[in-house]
């Protein structure tokens, strides 16, 4: 065996799959091992023990993110490189405080108010003197109206929610306030930032004092990103009473990443949402502490996990899903993955069974969105309980 097929093994032993195991579940995998045999290779560059780990959760999918996905990251999941006390934070998986924001109201808006509301707050908005972007209708993030089916009595929800879902674009660049958040786009970060070219590419980290400012510019970001959420939340539907304000794509320390999953740690009440397609329900969840020892073992997790010694981070992977992910209704399976140049190139197994599809980039690609089959998976993986249904009644997408 070349000693990168041996690389890309130990990758792939370090992923604990939780996903449908659908077309853009594989996508995920395949290209996560790239990303991962990076880390494992500058982890022991700089004297750590090469062993990442991704745990992906039942939206396990791809990153439409185009810089990301060519770094070798998948989408749907938890990144741990570390104890999390570890001044050593890896760039190229890009957090960017993404989130959603359930709020309570008691009455149904009507919806020519509604548009309104939001050309008006859309004029003119700062916080901390920065101006607001208005990204609630650029690629999957949206404003979602619903009905509120309650079933554990434990919660007393009001008659309707709506989600707001969305981050902070205005900090991915130098800013105001800070570095960004995105190395690409801010070139104080390039300029503190180390590169490490590997056999798969390179791979960009901060280290040390770079690491302690970076983040601690991210734990504002993510301040920024929630209170921009409350603010939107209040212009366009009034008082409403705050259920969550929850993060799914961000770091929780120095070696941890949230990469379109959720902490169940994370909110206060213990309540997540789970949106999926714009036609189907969405539901909150009641968080649980995961994975307990019995879902490892069924998984098939448990022997690989010890002799790996990250058992713990599974133990403690406390992790939701947040929405359905991106899915793929031709192909079935990836059967091969081709390098050239610095491009890597997926042989797609065809649901027809005739002939393959090649791609590179997957943005060029037509999805769709899962529907309840993650749900269903979550509840099967006891990940968490479903506390609410939430019926559609608007989506906005302005």
């Amino acid at each position: 065996m070349s000693e990168k097929k041996k690389l890309l093994e130990r990758a792939k032993n370090h992923y604990f799959a939780l996903g449908l195991g659908d077309g853009a579940s594989y996508l995920c995998r395949e290209n996560m091992k790239y990303g991962l045999a990076k880390i494992h290779i500058v982890q022991e560059k700089l004297g750590f023990e090469p062993n990442a780990t991704f745990l992906s959760t039942p939206d396990e999918t791809v990153t439409r993110n185009k810089s990301r996905w060519k770094a070798g990251f998948g989408y749907g999941g938890k990144l741990v490189w570390g104890s999390g006390k570890d001044p050593f934070i890896i760039l190229d998986a890009k957090p960017n405080t993404c989130g959603m924001l359930v709020g309570g109201i008691d009455k149904l808006p009507n919806p020519r108010q509604l548009i309104e509301n939001i050309t008006s707050y859309r004029k003119d908005c700062y916080i901390d003197n920065i101006n607001i972007d208005w990204d609630f209708a650029h690629s999957n993030h949206f404003i979602d109206l619903f009905e509120v089916e309650s079933l554990k009595l434990d919660y007393n929800f009001p008659k309707y929610v709506f989600i707001v879902h969305g981050s902070a674009p205005e900090l991915c660049r130098e800013n105001k306030k800070g570095m960004g958040l995105y190395f690409d786009r801010s070139k104080e970060l390039q300029s503190i930032s180390q590169r490490f070219d590997t056999e798969f590419g390179c791979l960009h980290v901060l280290l040390d004092s770079a690491a302690k400012e970076y983040y601690h510019f991210y734990q504002y970001a993510e301040q920024f990103s929630k209170n921009k959420r409350r603010l939107v939340a209040e212009a366009i539907f009034g008082r409403f009473r705050e259920i969550c304000n929850v993060t799914h794509q961000g770091l929780l320390n120095y070696n941890e990443l949230l990469l379109g999953c959720q902490n169940t740690k994370d909110a206060n009440n213990n309540i997540f949402p789970i949106a999926l397609k714009a036609d189907l329900p969405g539901f909150l969840f009641e968080g649980n502490e995961n994975l307990n020892d019995e879902i490892i073992e069924v998984s098939g997790f448990s022997k690989r996990a010890e002799n790996l010694g990250v058992m713990d981070r599974l133990r403690g992977s406390n992790v939701l899903p947040h929405g359905g992910g991106y899915a793929f209704s031709d192909f079935l399976k990836v059967k091969e993955v081709i390098e050239v140049g610095d491009k890597r190139y997926f042989i797609l197994e065809m649901r027809a069974e005739i002939g393959n599809k090649i791609c590179s980039d997957v943005r060029d690609m037509e999805f769709d969105y899962r529907g309840k089959a993650v749900v269903l998976r979550t509840v099967e993986l006891q990940l968490g309980q479903i506390i609410a249904k939430l019926i559609p009644k608007f989506v906005l997408k302005i």
